[in-house]
């Protein structure tokens, strides 16, 4: 067993977070095999690009509609009934391997003062504790409550998504320095993490329904009352944010054998052209929380590192690959402006050039009209 193979530091590490060593070793085995390559992340089927009819557009500001889903938002926000996911696991690699909701992003300010001092007031003008749940993982998580302590926000519930080791091509272990090299295994670890701690029970017992789940480095994926409304209104169990393409690649949702999902990109046929899909996956979601209370099988994606200059393998799971078990309504939002939902900051040079964007963003209030 994989445990027998590691040092006394590494198997406490496994130990404290999460750790299934069985299914380590199935999926290992399936490496081995070739049964998990980057052949088998590719999905079978006919794969199409969604209809229009497909899609949902948020209401224009200012249409009936518009405020219709406004005024269900902060009904169900000032009740309590909506609570907030923030994913902040992530390894970083492309930012320098920083614990990214620390860094300053904008006016002195991090990351997380930014996404949970929105947050905080949002619940002071509604006059409600709004629930955040941030899931931090074996390389953040440390780092990550040291940081919000020093806030002095309300305090989130705290719960890690698991750790794995990486492989080699033939299954082996990949060891950096001599000794094995473990990785958080995505953000597909969410919908498993959330009922393994406890934390969907305890969103549960504050009279939470449904959580708005979203990226740390998204400033721009604030809890919106617009878009929790048009996510009551559509009645269906989750809701995904997609954004018009302008020469983004990755997450899309597309139609395979006739059903509607989020596919990530290694996903895609190799001649299926992606730019025949207006839209890509922001990675921002509502979901109802009775939704989330049950298993999913999402799948495992191959995915090849280089670490210390040498290829790496690691098997990723993403959460919104719940799309193709739940009803979803694929909600399409402006990705900039004023009002816009999607600002990443993947790499240095994205915080840089978003600078003006998230100061015009981050001085409007969500409840404004």
């Amino acid at each position: 067993m994989i445990l027998d193979e590691v040092d006394a530091e590494i198997r406490a590490l496994l130990g404290r977070y999460g750790f299934d060593p069985a299914a380590f070793e199935s999926l290992r085995a399936r490496v081995a095999s070739g049964e998990l390559s980057p052949a088998s992340n590719i999905v079978q089927g006919v794969v199409e690009p969604p209809d229009d009819a497909e899609l949902s557009s948020l209401p224009a500001r200012g249409s009936e509609q518009w405020a219709a889903a406004r005024d269900a938002g902060i009904e169900a926000i000032a009740a309590g009934r909506v609570a907030q996911a923030i994913l902040a696991g992530g390894m970083a690699t492309r930012f320098g391997g920083v614990v990214k909701g620390a860094v300053e992003a904008l006016d002195g300010r991090s990351f997380l003062s930014w996404k949970l001092g929105e947050t905080a007031a949002l619940a002071e003008a509604l006059d409600v504790d709004v629930a955040v749940a941030l899931m931090t993982s074996f390389q953040t998580d440390e780092e990550t409550r040291a940081h919000v302590a020093s806030l002095g926000m309300p305090e989130p519930l705290w719960f890690t998504q698991s750790v794995s080791l990486r492989l080699t091509d033939d299954g082996d272990l990949f060891r950096d320095g001599g000794r094995p090299s473990p990785y958080t295994p995505g953000h597909g670890d969410l919908v498993t993490a959330i009922r393994r701690t406890g934390t969907l029970a305890a969103l549960r017992e504050r009279g939470v329904e449904h959580v708005a789940i979203s990226n740390v480095d998204n400033l721009a994926a604030r809890l919106d009352p617009v878009v929790i409304g048009a996510h009551l209104l559509a009645a269906r169990p989750l809701t995904v944010e997609v954004a018009r393409k302008e020469g983004d690649m990755g997450g899309a949702p597309a139609r395979v054998d006739g059903r509607v999902g989020l596919l990530e990109g290694p996903q895609f046929p190799a001649d299926f052209d992606q730019d025949r899909i207006r839209v890509f996956n922001t990675n921002s979601a509502t979901v109802s929380l009775a939704a989330l209370d049950r298993d999913f099988d999402l799948p495992w994606l191959h995915v090849r590192k280089q670490v210390d200059g040498r290829p790496a393998v690691q098997l990723e799971r993403l959460y919104h690959q719940i799309s193709w078990e739940l009803e979803t309504t694929f909600l399409e939002v402006p990705r900039s402006g004023p009002f816009g939902r999607f600002f990443p900051i993947k790499e240095p040079e994205d915080l840089a050039r978003s600078q003006p964007g998230l100061r015009e963003l981050l001085g409007r209030s969500v409840l404004s009209a």
